[in-house]
């Protein structure tokens, strides 16, 4: 993967930007957001890729909003598209993350690290917790 190729990321919500609480909304899955940001501000798009829809689809949207996320489309492959049955509900990505991979979720640390391509860093002690991210 090229460093500097901007990707579409397609992300999970339920077990992956938060903890698995559908229909309600569990709390955010450590590193999430701080990962998800990062992701944006190298210029990678990210599609919110979920089963939820309606009322509950707009709750999630509406809670990455207020945590700073907003998705270049959600649950198609561009802002401008419209789900109809005669189209595949299948969106197009580069990445999908995504609680149920084979071998589970690695978690955003070890994510971040598989889409830049970059190896982890020494770890800094800071007040009993360790500070993965600069």
């Amino acid at each position: 993967m090229n460093l500097n190729e901007q990707l579409i990321i397609a992300v999970d919500f339920d077990g992956t930007i938060v903890e698995d609480a559908y229909p309600n909304i569990g709390k955010p899955m450590l590193f999430a957001f701080e990962t998800l940001k990062m992701l944006q501000n190298k210029g990678h798009r990210l599609i919110l890729w979920t089963y939820r829809h309606g009322s509950k689809l707009d709750d999630a949207v509406n809670f990455c909003k207020e945590h700073g996320i907003t998705f270049y489309a959600v649950n198609s492959s561009y802002p401008e598209e419209d789900f109809s049955n005669n189209s595949s509900r299948k969106i197009h990505a580069d990445l999908f993350i995504d609680d149920r991979n084979i071998g589970g979720f690695p978690g955003w640390g070890e994510i971040y690290q598989m889409v830049t391509n970059t190896k982890p860093q020494e770890q800094e002690k800071k007040k009993g917790f360790f500070r993965i991210f600069k």
